[in-house]
């Protein structure tokens, strides 16, 4: 039995009652019922003992971010119009050279899962769940032991699982999903990516660093499209230069695969060669094995369930949140989801900036925004100037070898609000927190403008952009009387 005053796991023979029980550890879990310790609650995480951390830690956010930060640095990629194309720190990159960094990220990582779960007096209790009731759960340890709990509140937080596709013979050596992708025990020659979304765009981008041949098979026009469109052609024009080719408008009718390769046909009768076949194909809730009917639940198509904004199911007490229930399915987003779950479902008063999230792209280059784009703004009649700094102008985009990096802002030139703000280029996922920060706190474009920056900082951007905008408003009412 867990001593609660250690946090110890719970013994499989005890049958305890929770004030909440998560089912799932990953970020909107572990948030959810550290957020009701913190009140003072009873609280209880269940998870299997190989994926404590969730899928965010074990297959999904955690590990590909660390790939991709290795690669940048054994690549050389942002020094090379420094030191020349061919510039390396490492000139043979192994798999074990990647996975070295990556094993050594996640066991810290999951250290600090742990003591943080131990430290609030979380129980952690190790195996599958399934309702067998709408407050109770049965919990199946790896042995085949079961064990139940019981709670006031519930939290599925389970997440969700690669798609895959009938016609698609994955093997996990030559046919991969994001999951077996890491997998690997060596760097392909060559790779067909099967999806361009967040994933497949981020894995592709990532193995063309490293000098992969990638093909991008895509079944819509485009890629990325609740993105920049100016962002995305950027990002585009920088994958091509890394020899990436794009087949938009192409579905996969089959894949072949055996020992020496692999042929991917699409429907329009093309057959593409490559050593590896990356596929990406979206993503399904793992709730398949949850017994939800039990609990009085259902799930949409793709093992999605359907909450409030409350983040509440249409079982009063169980709540849902992170991935399992669909857009945007981001870890930042999923931890802020769960205490927001948890003091909702246990009356405690909250406020939330949820609505101006930033979203975070891992490419190489790496994009993130937040607020409006361009596009949204047009149909919807808002009126708006754009404001552009490129890195190229800037001393530290100079140092830092980034000629190509770009910060865009929208505002509105009828109250001079930031509307969004879209980076893309070296650290654009820590810069645009910026400009967030001015728009949750209703900041115009002026305060950008009178604010002072340090020098050389890519943080400048912020600057040079806003006096962009000033510039422009100035025209427009000294040409427009």
């Amino acid at each position: 039995m867990t001593d609660r005053r250690r946090g110890r796991t719970l013994g499989r023979m005890d049958a305890p009652q929770y004030d909440l029980l998560v089912l799932g550890s990953g970020p909107g879990g572990q948030k959810a019922a550290i957020a009701a310790a913190k009140l003072g609650k009873r609280a209880a995480v269940v998870e299997r003992r190989e994926m404590v951390g969730g899928v965010c830690l074990n297959t999904g956010t955690i590990p590909s971010k660390t790939l991709r930060e290795a690669v940048v640095y054994l690549t050389g990629l942002n020094m090379r119009e420094t030191y020349g194309r061919n510039y390396r720190v490492k000139q043979d990159i192994t798999i074990t050279d990647l996975l070295s960094r990556l094993n050594h990220v996640i066991g810290r990582e999951l250290e600090v899962v742990r003591d943080q779960l131990m430290r609030n007096r979380v129980d952690l209790l190790t195996g599958t769940a399934r309702f067998v009731g709408p407050h109770e759960v049965e919990i199946t340890s790896s042995d085949g032991s079961r064990s139940r709990a019981t709670a006031d509140k519930v939290v599925i937080a389970t997440g969700t699982t690669p798609v895959r596709p009938d016609q698609v013979g994955f093997d996990d050596v030559r046919v991969v999903d994001s999951d077996g992708i890491l997998h690997l025990t060596d760097v392909p020659r060559s790779m067909v990516v099967v999806g361009a979304g967040v994933i497949g765009i981020e894995y592709a981008s990532i193995f063309a660093a490293l000098g992969t041949r990638v093909t991008v098979v895509e079944s819509h026009e485009g890629m990325l499209p609740f993105c920049d469109d100016e962002v995305v052609e950027a990002l585009k024009y920088q994958l091509r230069d890394l020899s990436v080719q794009f087949r938009f408008g192409e579905t996969v009718a089959r894949v072949d695969a055996d020992e020496h390769g692999t042929v991917t046909t699409l429907t329009s009768g093309k057959r593409i060669p490559a050593h590896t076949v990356m596929y990406s194909a979206g993503r399904q809730g793992a709730t398949a094995d949850l017994d939800l009917a039990a609990a009085g639940l259902e799930t949409d198509s793709r093992g999605r369930l359907q909450v409030d904004k409350l983040f509440r199911t249409d079982v009063e007490h169980i709540y849902a949140v992170g991935d399992v229930i669909g857009f945007p399915a981001l870890a930042a987003t999923s931890m802020e989801q769960g205490r927001l779950a948890t003091y909702h479902a246990f009356g405690e008063p909250v406020s939330s900036l949820l609505e101006l999230q930033p979203i975070g792209i891992y490419t190489i280059p790496e994009i993130s925004f937040c607020g409006h784009t361009e596009d949204e703004l047009t149909r919807a009649a808002v009126p708006y100037e754009v404001g552009m700094a490129r890195y190229r102008e800037l001393a530290r985009g100079q140092i830092l070898g980034d000629s190509y990096g770009m910060l865009k802002l929208l505002v509105s030139t009828e109250t001079r609000h930031l509307l969004g703000v879209h980076v893309f280029g070296t650290n654009a996922t820590e810069l645009v927190h910026i400009g967030q920060a001015v728009m949750t706190c209703g900041g115009t474009v002026d305060h950008l403008v009178d604010t002072v920056f340090n020098y050389p900082t890519l943080s400048e951007a912020y600057k040079v952009a806003a006096l962009d905008v000033v510039n422009k408003l100035r025209a427009v009412s000294r040409f427009g009387g």
